[in-house]
């Protein structure tokens, strides 16, 4: 019985685990267009692709590097020169501030010193002048400091002031309803004024029968200097009797309405002794009356300065 003799014939190579992804293969094998390779081989053929061969072409190129060459170390020649004057210019800036800093500074101090002296010799001429009211006086005319019990009263900003909301307030061209504004400030002053406040002052800031509240921009203005929030304001009068006056009042209404209803935060207490400076620069302004002319046969409105 004869026997088949054994298969040596070669198998067949195994599938390619990539053989689904022959499109990717394909790209990745031939990643450049055979269209570039014929192009390529095309102007090596006609020798285009090489370096220039004539005298004239080798000049152009010579000269095109040249020039390449020559704007690039203008270039950098430019930035090395403008480099050294930029930071001189940026020292000399700088130090010119410096020096206008000092000079604003040594006129503030001489602002200050002048505007202490007006007011002690304003002092002394109300002492003066005014006899047995001479402190009377001074202390209505805010020309002295002053001390004794009275009220503290401290309004500031809501917490978040960028909220919006309709209101009386935004017609006036604030589109910030929780900022505390300088008509805000004119109403508290004036309502502890008629609630028996003898002496006011507002962040130090003492106040008179000629001082001013004002604004400029988002800023609240006093006699023309800027307050910053909180404002505190200080009075001097019968503590429980001038708190319990002005939270009655129509101005003491008018503070809990922007309390409730725009988040102003509003603080008031009762205190044994408050301090006052005072007012930094007083102009001080007397009247008397003056003869009546019987000649003239007019009357005479007795009214005159000095």
């Amino acid at each position: 019985m004869s026997q088949q003799p054994p298969d040596r014939s070669t198998p067949s190579p195994p599938a390619r685990p990539d053989a689904s992804m022959s499109l990717l293969t394909n790209v990745m094998d031939h990643s450049l267009d055979d269209g570039y390779a014929e192009a390529t081989a095309k102007r090596k053929a006609d020798g285009s692709a090489a370096m220039p061969r004539t005298l004239k072409a080798k000049l152009g190129l010579a000269a095109g590097l040249v020039l390449a060459a020559l704007v690039v170390t203008l270039g950098a020649a430019e930035a090395r020169v403008s480099a050294p004057v930029l930071a001189k210019e940026r020292e000399e800036l700088i130090e010119r501030i410096d020096m206008e800093t000092s000079a604003a500074d040594k006129l503030e101090s001489q602002v200050d010193k002048a505007r202490d002296d007006v007011g002690e010799r304003q002092r002394k001429a109300l002492e003066k002048h005014g006899g047995d009211q001479g402190q009377l006086v001074a202390l209505l005319s805010g020309a002295t400091a002053v001390k004794g019990p009275g009220v503290k009263l401290v309004v500031d900003d809501a917490k978040g002031t960028d909220q919006g909301g309709g209101g009386p307030r935004e017609t006036t061209g604030f589109t910030d309803t929780g900022r505390v504004r300088d008509r805000d400030m004119q109403r508290v002053v004036n309502g502890l004024w008629q609630s028996g406040a003898e002496a006011i002052a507002i962040n130090g800031q003492r106040l008179t029968a000629l001082s001013a509240i004002r604004a400029a921009g988002d800023a609240i203005l006093v006699d023309n200097k800027p307050l910053v929030p909180p404002y505190t304001v200080l009075a001097v009068g019968d503590g429980k009797r001038l708190s319990t006056a002005f939270e009655d009042s129509a101005d003491g209404q008018y503070l809990r309405a922007l309390k409730d209803t725009f988040d102003i935060r509003t603080t008031m207490s009762v205190q044994d002794e408050v301090r006052l400076p005072a007012a930094p620069s007083l102009i001080v302004r007397t009247a008397e009356p003056k003869a009546a002319d019987t000649g003239s046969g007019a009357a005479d409105t007795g009214k005159g300065t000095s």
